[in-house]
C-alpha cells in the first residue's frame, strides 16, 4: 500500500484518522499499532511477522543492556542480528553473484541461490531498532519496559516504507502522551497534500520522460537527450522521495506526531558537504553518530578521515541497494567530499557563489547516473554523451520525442520548485514561511483553496493512470 494509492487516500487513512479519534488517548497506541502492522501486511504478508521479530530482538536486547550485565555483549548481540537479517535479505543474491563472478576465472562450479524477497521497507526498519539498541547502551534513550511502544515506534506507518529514519529519543515522550491540535493536524493536511502533489503531479511525469530516455541504448543518445534524461531523473528522485517524507510527516503531525525534517532543498547547495547536510538527513545523520563518529571522525588526522568518508560512502552507497552501480554512485560522493576536505572546499567559499552551485550540480546530476543505471558500462557510455565525447543519433532520439506538453510542464515546475525560485519570489513580494502552523486570514483562505485544487488535481491524477513508480520500494 503506497501514500498515494486510491486504498490509502480513501479508505485506510480515513478509517484509521476516525478510529484513533473515536477510541481517545488511552487506546491511541493500540489503534495505531494494528492499523500500521495492516498496513505493513497488506503489501509483504507474512513479511510483517520479520518485522515483529526484529522488535523483539531489540526489546530483549534492550532489557538485557538496561540491567547492565555485560552490556557490550548484549549491543553486539544486537547490532550482528540486525545487520545479519539486512544481509539475508538484502545482500545474499548480491554477495553470491560477485563471488560466482570471482570464482568463475577459476573454473569453479557457481554458487546456486534462489532470488531472495526484498521486504519492502527493511532498511528503514532495521536501522531504526539498531540505533534503538545502540542508544540504550549509549545512555541516550530510556529502554521501553514493554514491547508495545516499541513495536509502534519501529511499524508506525507514516515512515515505515520510505522513512524519514526516526530516533527513539526522538519520538519517545510523543508515543507516551501526544496531543492532536486543530492547528496541527490543519498543518499536517496542507504538507500531506503538497507532499502527494510533489509526488503524483511532479515525480511521476518527471518518471516519464527519465524512463524514456534511458531506455534508450547510450550510444544512441545525443547530448541533449541524455542531459534531458539525467535532469528528469534528479527532479523525479528528489519530489518523489521529498514528496514522501513531507506526507510522512504531515501524517505525523494528523497523529500526534513531530517528525524531524528530512530534506532543506538540496539542490541549492554549493558544495558536496553542503548537500549532504540537505539531502535524506536523516540517514546522512544516521551514518555520521553511528558509523563515521565511531570509525575516528575527522580526529585521526588526514588520512584516517579520508578513509572514515570512503567507508562511509561505500556503505551508503551499499544502503540505497545491492549491486555495483550503487557502490560507484556512493563512492563518486565520497571522492569529492574527501576533495573538498583537502582543499577544493576552501576554494569553492572563496569563489562566487554560482561556481560552486555548478560544480555540486554537476558532480551530483553525473553521479545520478550510476544510481539509475544498474550496468556500469552503461552508465559509463551515458556520461560520454552528456559531454559530448559520444555523437549519439539526434534524428532518431531528439528531446523532443520524450516530453509531452503534461510532462514539460511538469519538468520545468519541478527544475523551478528545486531550485528554490517559488522560495525566491516569495520573498521578494514579502511572503514568510508559516511552517509548522497554518495561516490564518486571507492568506488562510487563499491557501485552503490552492489545497483543494492541488488535492483534486492528485485524485483525476490517481484515478486516469496505474503508473506511479516509487523508487524507494526497493530500500
Amino acid at each position: 500500500m503506497v501514500f498515494s494509492s486510491p486504498v490509502f487516500l480513501f479508505l485506510f487513512l480515513p478509517l484509521t484518522l476516525l478510529a484513533v479519534w473515536l477510541i481517545g488517548r488511552r487506546g491511541q497506541n493500540t489503534v495505531l499499532l494494528l492499523a500500521s502492522l495492516l498496513f505493513y501486511a497488506w503489501g509483504e504478508g507474512a513479511y510483517v511477522l520479520l518485522m515483529l521479530a526484529t522488535v523483539l530482538v531489540n526489546h530483549l536486547c534492550g532489557l538485557a543492556i538496561d540491567r547492565g550485565v555485560r552490556p557490550r555483549l548484549w549491543v553486539g548481540i544486537a547490532v550482528a542480528l540486525n545487520l545479519a537479517t539486512l544481509v539475508a535479505f538484502k545482500y545474499a543474491n548480491f554477495l553470491v553473484d560477485s563471488f560466482n563472478a570471482v570464482t568463475a576465472g577459476f573454473g569453479l562450479a557457481p554458487v546456486e541461490l534462489a532470488p531472495v524477497h526484498l521486504p519492502i521497507g527493511i532498511s528503514f526498519f532495521i536501522f531504526q531498532g539498531m540505533s534503538y539498541a545502540i542508544d540504550v547502551y549509549r545512555g541516550t534513550a530510556e529502554v521501553q519496559q514493554r514491547p508495545g511502544p516499541l513495536a509502534l515506534y519501529i511499524s508506525l506507518f507514516p515512515q515505515l516504507i520510505a522513512g524519514p529514519i526516526v530516533r527513539y529519543q526522538d519520538v519517545a515522550r510523543q508515543i507516551a502522551a501526544r496531543t492532536t491540535t486543530l492547528p496541527g493536524f490543519a498543518s499536517g493536511v496542507r504538507r500531506f497534500v503538497v507532499g502527494l502533489a510533489k509526488k503524483v503531479l511532479i515525480a511521476d511525469h518527471c518518471a516519464r520522460i527519465a524512463d524514456g530516455v534511458f531506455a534508450v541504448p547510450p550510444d544512441a543518445l545525443p547530448m541533449a537527450t541524455a542531459w534531458l534524461g539525467t535532469v528528469a531523473y534528479a527532479v523525479q528522485i528528489y519530489f518523489d522521495f521529498s514528496g514522501y517524507s513531507d506526507m510522512a510527516i504531515g501524517l505525523g503531525r494528523m497523529l500526534g506526531f513531530e517528525f524531524l525534517e528530512n530534506f532543506d532543498r538540496p539542490y541549492i547547495a554549493r558544495s558536496l558537504r553542503e548537500f549532504w547536510r540537505r539531502w535524506h538527513i536523516s540517514l546522512s545523520t544516521w551514518f555520521r553518530d553511528y558509523l563515521y563518529i565511531p570509525l575516528g571522525g575527522s580526529r585521526g588526522g588526514a588520512a584516517r578521515t579520508y578513509l572514515n568518508l570512503f567507508i562511509v560512502f561505500l556503505l551508503t552507497g551499499l544502503w540505497h541497494g545491492a549491486s555495483w552501480n550503487f557502490v560507484v554512485w556512493g563512492l563518486v560522493h565520497g571522492l569529492f567530499l574527501v576533495a573538498e576536505r583537502a582543499g577544493l572546499g576552501r576554494l569553492l567559499e572563496r569563489a562566487p557563489r554560482a561556481v560552486g552551485h555548478l560544480y555540486t550540480l554537476l558532480v551530483v546530476l553525473m553521479a545520478w547516473v550510476f544510481f539509475r543505471i544498474t550496468d556500469l558500462t552503461e552508465g559509463w557510455h551515458t556520461i560520454l554523451a552528456m559531454v559530448g565525447a559520444i555523437p549519439g543519433d539526434p534524428v532518431l532520439n531528439p528531446p523532443a520525442l520524450f516530453v509531452t506538453n503534461t510532462t514539460l510542464v511538469a519538468l520545468a515546475v519541478g527544475v523551478l520548485g528545486a531550485l528554490d525560485v517559488h522560495a525566491m519570489l516569495g520573498r521578494l513580494v514579502g511572503l514568510r514561511r508559516t511552517e509548522p502552523h497554518f495561516p490564518t486570514g486571507l492568506r488562510g483562505l487563499a491557501e485552503c483553496i490552492g489545497l483543494l485544487v492541488l488535492f483534486l488535481g492528485v485524485a483525476m491524477a490517481v484515478a486516469s493512470t496505474t503508473y506511479s513508480p516509487f523508487i524507494y520500494f526497493r530500500f
